[in-house]
């Protein structure tokens, strides 16, 4: 009991010791002085531009991370090129999963029936014996002629317009220049 009494009176002191007894004259004057002050201005919203739409029409061109192409005259590419399209339902062959960049031919070889393979090495490290008609590159890219310094490709890629289009790529022997 008498706890309880000694606890209500160091309640009741406290709260006797937060009235409003005291001299407030500065709190005023300060509260005034601050009022009377000029307030400050909000800078207006800034005007931004409306954004400019920008239509990427060159879906068939070379990517510009890619080396310069090495032209070459022996490809011929149809003209008529409505009907182009991956053959998605053929199995996907080991230099496939690389892209073209991380390929680089590295040799030739010839066969015993005179067939010129290429030699590429892969994105691991290894080296892949080709031939012609046969793919590498993630744009199903299609060997279409082998030479001593060279391989040339036709890619097929997106055109941008749900279709599909023919893109000539070159994968030059190591220190000569790739396209």
């Amino acid at each position: 009991m008498m706890l309880r009494f000694a606890g209500s009176l160091a309640v009741v002191s406290f709260l006797v010791g937060c009235t409003g007894s005291g001299d407030v004259s500065d709190l005023k004057s300060f509260v005034s002085d601050t009022l009377t002050q000029p307030r400050g201005r909000i800078s207006p919203i800034p005007v931004f531009k409306p954004y400019e739409f920008f239509n990427y029409s060159a879906a068939g061109l070379r990517s510009p991370f890619d080396l310069p192409v090495i032209l070459d005259t022996d490809i011929v590419i149809p003209q008529e090129q409505d009907n182009v399209s991956p053959d998605f339902d053929r199995p996907k062959e080991h230099l496939e999963q690389f892209s073209f960049g991380d390929l680089g031919m590295v040799g030739t070889m010839q066969g015993v029936d005179n067939t010129l393979w290429a030699l590429v090495r892969d994105g691991d490290g290894g080296v892949v014996r080709i031939r012609e008609g046969q793919y590498l590159g993630q744009n199903h890219g299609r060997v279409v002629s082998i030479q001593e310094n060279r391989l040339n490709v036709i890619e097929i890629v997106p055109d941008g317009l749900g279709g599909w289009l023919e893109r000539p790529r070159t994968l030059a022997l190591d220190g000569i220049g790739e396209g």
